[in-house]
């Protein structure tokens, strides 16, 4: 995935599946001058991890 297409997906208002290494994430955060996202790994709030988003995949 693109810097340009995860941000559109955070700021969508709807629900678009995209994965982590075969896991479902949800995009927390996207920092686009460094090609990074902070993803939020499953349901656990706590579980953040901080990824290039080119290891994002739509689903």
């Amino acid at each position: 995935m693109d810097v340009k297409r995860a941000k559109q997906i955070y700021e969508s208002p709807d629900t678009i599946r995209v994965t982590l290494d075969g896991e479902s994430v949800w995009i927390e955060n996207v920092d686009e001058s460094n090609g990074m996202a902070t993803v939020q790994v499953g349901s656990r709030p706590a579980n953040t991890l901080t990824v290039s988003v080119e290891r994002l995949q739509e689903s």
